[in-house]
């Protein structure tokens, strides 16, 4: 089976769809095949950044399933790219971060000792294959993918803080920066329309973050305000909640739980979030809002709402005012919750008091530690 080997790059993704696409036309020569694809390769590790001497291999077979015969012969070596004939099944994830025999098959859950590299998603047992993709399930020993995935925590009884980073997977800049420089205990969430969003996710767990997914509510000044297609309606049917909630489900794996982008007015309604309340509960994963449900109880699974937005005002002296308060929080409380969004300033800040946080009495602790059944 042809394959062809190029130098691993930093990019978060490769995508063959544009490929697979000019090679399915049956004008196309083998030569002309063999030509693009050289082309294209050698414009990716142009584009794409710094090089290492260890190489990645990527599998032709999907991508040139619709070559005209004779495509794989024409292929020459060409500068930085190489054919090879070994058989590599190849994953979305990113590219810095694969193993050169990277596989999609699910992984047994295995414990983590240190905390550190959390279990490659998905794990065997917690999935479901669903329309557009894998949905979560409840493992047949009543486990679930909250707990599978969550990251583990031991209190030392100190007062406990976690904070939740959200607006990932879109900017890719600024996803590589939150998941690389800010410790893993702090949680990431993601924009589920991100491209790669399983490669980010995986990243984000190789790095000891635990994972949620955003999920688009509705706003009280939609469509003014519009979290985009799969936006849940406060006034939907069930019916068609449930279509789009699977949709985001299916997206990717690896998340404990959900959380909210925008839905002022989808929380404000008891109905609707008694429904996906329930969906999130039969799915055996948990909701850490923004703030904008504190109010809300029941739904029987295990739920947090941030006390604060760290980065409503974006200023390095706004940050930290809101990081001392939540400081002053889990001080008289045992433990506070935090939110704030991937803003440069915001990562930067969060960096900074991340190092020095444990040093005056806490324990930085993900979001599931701090989430409870209501």
């Amino acid at each position: 089976m042809a394959m062809i080997a190029i130098p691993r790059l930093s990019a978060p993704m490769i995508s063959g769809d544009a490929l697979k696409a000019a090679i399915g036309s049956p004008g196309l020569r083998a030569a002309g095949a063999a030509g693009l694809f050289a082309a294209a390769a050698a414009a990716v590790v142009m584009l794409m950044g710094p090089i290492s001497p260890r190489p990645i291999r990527i599998h032709l077979t999907s991508a040139f399933a619709h070559a005209p015969k004779g495509w794989s012969e024409s292929l020459v070596p060409a500068g930085h790219i190489s054919v090879t004939e070994e058989v590599i099944r190849l994953s979305d994830r990113p590219i810095g971060l694969m193993d050169e025999a990277a596989s999609l098959d699910a992984r047994p859950a295995t414990p983590v000792a240190d905390a550190g590299a959390l279990p490659q998603a998905p794990i065997a047992g917690f999935f479901a294959p669903g329309p557009g993709g894998p949905l979560p399930i409840i493992a047949q020993d009543g486990r679930t993918p909250y707990q599978a995935y969550s990251r583990p925590f031991l209190s030392n009884g100190r007062p406990r803080i976690a904070l939740v980073i959200g607006g990932l997977g879109l900017n890719a800049r600024a996803t590589q920066a939150a998941i690389e420089t800010l410790p893993g205990p702090i949680t990431l969430s993601f924009v589920p329309y991100a491209e790669g969003l399983q490669g980010w996710i995986d990243m984000a767990r190789a790095h000891g973050h635990e994972v949620l997914l955003e999920t688009p509510m509705e706003p009280i000044d939609y469509p003014d305000n519009d979290p985009g297609p799969y936006t849940l309606m406060a006034g939907a049917p069930a019916n068609e909640t449930a279509k789009k909630l699977d949709w985001i489900l299916s997206r990717a794996s690896g998340y404990f739980g959900l959380t909210n982008y925008l839905g002022s007015r989808f929380l404000g309604d008891q109905k609707a979030y008694e429904g996906f309340m329930g969906a999130v509960r039969g799915r055996g994963l948990g909701f850490i809002d923004d703030g904008s449900g504190s109010r809300l109880s029941g739904g029987g699974a295990p739920r947090a709402s941030a006390e604060r937005m760290i980065d409503d005002h974006l200023t390095q002296a706004a940050i930290d005012q809101q990081l001392l308060q939540l400081e002053a929080s889990a001080l008289e409380r045992g433990q506070a919750l935090g939110a704030g969004f991937a803003y440069p300033v915001t990562l930067e800040k969060v960096a900074q008091w991340a190092q020095s946080v444990e040093q005056r009495g806490y324990q930085l602790a993900p979001a599931s530690a701090l989430a409870a059944k209501k």
